[in-house]
């Protein structure tokens, strides 16, 4: 059992311990995200707003903010610690392990039209046929281009011409959440070789595959060869106009309202096995043992109704196939032409796959990023460093 799981499971059964009954009587919920955006906020606070205004006995929404950095150490402490909150924002790794445990309370029930989910972006959200969180963010990686700098972006890049500009420029193609920490975000590079972190029923490590040791030697060479990638240490903003490129999620495209340069959003380029998709994404669950769990549960539905999931399309890719078009997207995307939202949202939730996931996660990322710090030096031996990675995680992935 990993560490999240049993650490979930231990702070449930203390829970049934000591909570009683619903709460009756005036209600607050509170929920936690990892958001401290005023935007953002603004408009959860809004949604809660109109929904307090129909049911006079929930008397405060809070939206707690928890450092994104952290964010499931701080949630499942506050869940261990007997301090749960009513309904929490979770990050796609997590969700094997939130869901496995019996921590979120099912809640397709509560969901408006839930037979017009995409069915490959709730996947990760289900067990027995239950829904156990939804994904209110699914948002494919594209490619920022800032055409100031980078003069011919053609419809379709390879990743080979790509990190040529990119090096070309001076100015080079950043991973705003990399950080040569999160390791998972390259997989929106390695993934156009076929590569995968583990085999599809998560019991094989993918690391030391011929696939992945041609995209990492890539990623090698792009950073301490071309000088196509900054390098470790090296703090660089695509959005404050000093990277020629970044590789991120639409919810970004906010920061470049007031950019100083011209700039376009394309699909990621094509790796040798050709086009493909990688997606980031995001549920919203309700804790099983709130107090309040009912009325979570209700908020949550209407949070996630269709008039609200398309006012949330501005920061967060629904997944409602009602909302899944260029048109409804483009109100709510007004800096997005609506050919970049078809091209970069649409068709990359249709076909793409979401970022590494498995139970246990919190243990692999920590093993990971630690078996990965030889790489990030310019002599490294690309191939027996990933073989590494997988001697390190093998019996991690095997006793799931």
């Amino acid at each position: 059992m990993s560490r999240l799981i049993a650490l979930i499971c231990t702070a449930l059964l203390a829970l049934t311990a000591c909570s009683g009954s619903a709460a009756t009587g005036p209600k607050s919920l509170r929920m936690t995200v990892w958001t401290a955006n005023e935007a953002h906020l603004k408009l959860l606070n809004d949604i809660a707003t109109e929904y307090k205004a129909s049911h006079p006995d929930v008397t405060e929404i809070k939206f707690d903010s928890i450092p994104a950095d952290g964010y499931t150490t701080t949630l499942t402490t506050q869940i261990a610690g007997g301090n749960a909150p009513d309904l929490a924002w979770i990050l796609e790794e997590s969700a094997p392990d939130f869901v496995a445990s019996g921590a979120l309370a099912p809640i397709r029930g509560k969901v408006e039209k839930a037979d017009e989910l995409v069915p490959s972006a709730t996947k990760l959200w289900e067990k027995d046929g239950e829904l156990y969180a939804y994904p209110f963010s699914t948002s494919p990686f594209g490619l920022f281009v800032n055409t100031s700098l980078v003069k011919d972006v053609p419809e379709t890049w390879t990743w080979d011409q790509a990190m040529a500009a990119a090096a070309a420029s001076g100015k080079g193609l950043v991973l705003p959440d990399f950080k040569y920490q999160n390791w998972a975000v390259l997989s929106s590079i390695w993934r156009g070789w076929g590569a995968n972190a583990w085999s599809e029923d998560g019991r094989s490590c993918g690391f030391s595959s011929k696939e992945m040791k041609d995209a990492m030697t890539f990623v090698h060479k792009a950073i301490f060869t071309d000088k196509a990638i900054p390098g470790p240490g090296t703090t660089v903003d695509f959005f404050a106009g000093d990277a020629s490129m970044a590789v991120s999620q639409i919810s970004r495209a906010g920061a470049l309202k007031d950019a100083k340069f011209t700039w376009t959003l394309v699909p990621l380029p094509q790796g040798p096995k050709g086009d493909y998709a990688v997606i980031g994404q995001a549920g919203v669950g309700v804790l099983k043992r709130s107090k309040n769990a009912d009325a979570a549960a209700d908020f949550l539905g209407f949070l996630t109704n269709e008039a609200n999931s398309a006012k949330l399309a501005q920061f967060f890719p629904p997944v409602r196939a009602s909302l899944l078009n260029a048109e409804t997207l483009a109100k709510s995307n007004p800096l997005i032409r609506p050919e970049q939202l078809q091209s970069v949202v649409i068709e990359g939730i249709n076909k793409g796959v979401v970022k590494p996931s498995h139970q246990g996660q919190e243990e692999l990322n920590q093993t990971i990023r630690a078996a990965l710090d030889p790489l990030w030096k310019p002599d490294a031996n690309v191939g027996q460093v990933l073989d590494g990675v997988c001697s390190k995680i093998k019996p991690l992935l095997e006793r799931q």
